[in-house]
């Protein structure tokens, strides 16, 4: 299976079309900058907010607290930001969009000016020396681990020059406002200790987020996919019923003419090229009416039959594949009906490749269905899911790339993990709970299924939820609409 990779990183290969076709192309979500993510503007309007702020802080602890603080350099010190902004503004288009670099320099200038205002207002003895965490925070949402960890480090270079060097802060009176040596270095310990933490956990929340995002990008366009496929098989299905009646009409009218007219004619040939055109249409309509057959024919179809659907594009690829259906006691003998839906298709489709990929020389369908559940299980001869991943079986990708049972790599399948989880997102739309397991532990001292030492994948849907009456319940096939402008 693509889970199973000997990289250790899922990933997803084409499932195939349709009909057989094993398709070459790759679902990938092309990775994009972490540095392109935030506006210029965006910025500028965060640093007046915090130059508002700081300018507010000032005035009120000057002339409403009475202490005592070197006005005009604190001043000089915003007035940098301020100038900051203004050139900012004047010359960058309103949506311009930072790069790496450029967010990397904003963000360890107001790290720095806030340092550089802090030294002037008492350093960690002010209370807003904690406000030196945010741009760590920012950065971890923003830019790359690098450039994190290079501002964490100046951040926290920062709280332990402030710790040492600072100009006191005084009351009116005279009185130096510090605090004891033991609360300054809980201080200093607290806010690196938030810079690390916050750093990481911002940085880890903000990674989930953004994998998970474009996972589920992948799995929308995997399901239009399969979806665009459906609708075009029933369109071209649909096409090549109604204009084999047209086509008839025009074999026969130009048969009649060629019969009539006379031997040898220029016209004669003419009707002839005509014949043989009407019925070069009638065999192309019919190969493409066999792609969409199905899809015109059966919108809802037996379990067993959507199942072997699935499996028909890996049917041809090396591997046998042994399908075993039946009912569980007491249920009826006859699969249930179910949609067609572009989900289970899709989602089983890629279940069995990877199966196929990863079995030495077997894989095993089994279906079963009772009076309540529908259960399709999907086993494999191979090496099995790596044990310490089985726990996280369904994550877009795996941070670490583990080896498989044989030691080796598998070329081809170096990507961001898709293949399980867009099977396993796109089947639980659909109602299902997927389990899995390796063979070697759940088939332990069973000497019938001894061979299903690979990997399992188990798959139930309740029979309420996913069963409907359709055309193929009662052995008909519907009556035939034709097509509307």
């Amino acid at each position: 299976m693509s889970y199973r990779t000997q990289q250790g990183e899922l990933s997803h290969k084409g499932s195939g079309t349709r009909h057989g076709q094993q398709s070459s192309a790759q679902i990938q979500v092309a990775p994009r900058g972490r540095g392109a993510w935030i506006r210029l503007r965006t910025l500028i309007l965060l640093r007046w907010w915090a130059i508002i702020g700081q300018m507010t802080a000032l005035i009120v602890a000057q002339r409403a607290l009475g202490i005592e603080i070197e006005i005009s350099f604190c001043y000089m010190v915003i007035g940098a930001s301020i100038v900051s902004n203004l050139t900012a503004s004047l010359v960058f288009p309103a949506t311009k969009r930072l790069n790496e670099a450029e967010n990397l320099a904003m963000i360890l200038f107001d790290l720095l000016q806030l340092g550089m205002l802090l030294y002037l207002t008492g350093g960690l003895n002010n209370p807003f020396s904690v406000l030196i965490v945010g741009p760590v925070v920012v950065s971890a949402s923003s830019l790359s681990s690098r450039s994190t960890a290079f501002l964490g480090t100046v951040a926290i270079m920062i709280v332990t020059i402030l710790a040492l060097f600072h100009l006191d802060l005084r009351s009116e009176a005279g009185f130096v406002m510090q605090m004891p040596a033991i609360f300054l270095f809980g201080t200093w310990v607290a806010i690196v200790i938030g810079i690390v933490f916050l750093g990481v956990y911002s940085r880890w929340i903000v990674t989930e987020m953004h994998t998970m995002s474009g996972a589920l990008q992948a799995t929308q366009m995997a399901l239009a996919r399969e979806q665009k496929l459906t609708d075009l098989g029933g369109v071209v299905a649909a096409a090549a019923h109604e204009l084999g009646t047209p086509l008839a009409t025009i074999k026969l009218t130009s048969s009649e003419l060629a019969n009539d007219l006379p031997e040898g004619s220029e016209a004669q040939s003419d009707a002839r090229l005509i014949s043989s055109q009407a019925d070069r249409c009638r065999d192309i309509l019919r190969s493409m009416g066999r792609v969409g057959k199905d899809d015109l024919h059966m919108r809802s179809a037996l379990f067993t039959a959507v199942v072997d659907e699935a499996a028909e594009p890996h049917a041809e690829r090396g591997k046998i594949l042994l399908f075993d259906n039946a009912p569980a006691e007491s249920a009826a003998q006859v699969p249930p009906v179910i949609l067609r839906q572009p989900e289970i298709i899709h989602g089983l489709r890629n279940l069995i490749q990877n199966a196929v990929d990863f079995a030495g020389a077997r894989v095993w369908i089994e279906a079963r269905w009772s009076a309540s559940t529908i259960t399709l299980r999907i086993m494999d001869d191979g090496p099995g899911y790596p044990v310490h991943l089985l726990g996280r079986i369904g994550d877009p990708k795996i941070p670490r790339r583990a080896l498989g049972a044989n030691g080796g790599r598998r070329p081809g399948y170096d990507g961001m993990g898709l293949g399980l989880f867009i099977a396993k997102t796109l089947l639980e739309r659909s109602g299902a709970e997927l389990s899995f397991a390796n063979g070697s532990d759940s088939f332990h001292g069973n000497s019938a299924l001894q061979e299903r030492i690979g990997a399992m994948v188990e798959v139930t849907w309740s029979r309420a939820a996913l069963e409907v009456e359709g055309p193929t319940a009662s052995g008909g096939m519907g009556r035939n609409m034709p097509i509307t402008p």
